[in-house]
């Protein structure tokens, strides 16, 4: 039996007030789904969004879906 689990994976909000925008750090989004993986986790999909924050910034967000076998 698989067990899955659903992420909003986003920035934080102090990089989009500052600079209007913020997208997500290449570097720490690697680490967090390498993370996942040595827990078991697996990506099945990924889906990117542009979230608002307040009124006048946005922010990138990724969703994702993730199973691994349950124990």
């Amino acid at each position: 039996m698989k067990e899955y689990k659903v992420v909003i994976y986003q920035e934080g909000a102090l990089s989009s007030m500052l600079l209007g925008a913020a997208n997500a750090n290449a570097e720490k989004f690697g680490a967090f789904l390498n993370d996942n993986a040595q827990q078991g986790w697996r990506v099945i999909t990924m889906q990117k969004d542009m979230r608002r924050l307040f009124l006048f910034w946005q922010r990138e967000a990724y969703l994702i879906v993730m199973e691994r076998e349950r124990s």
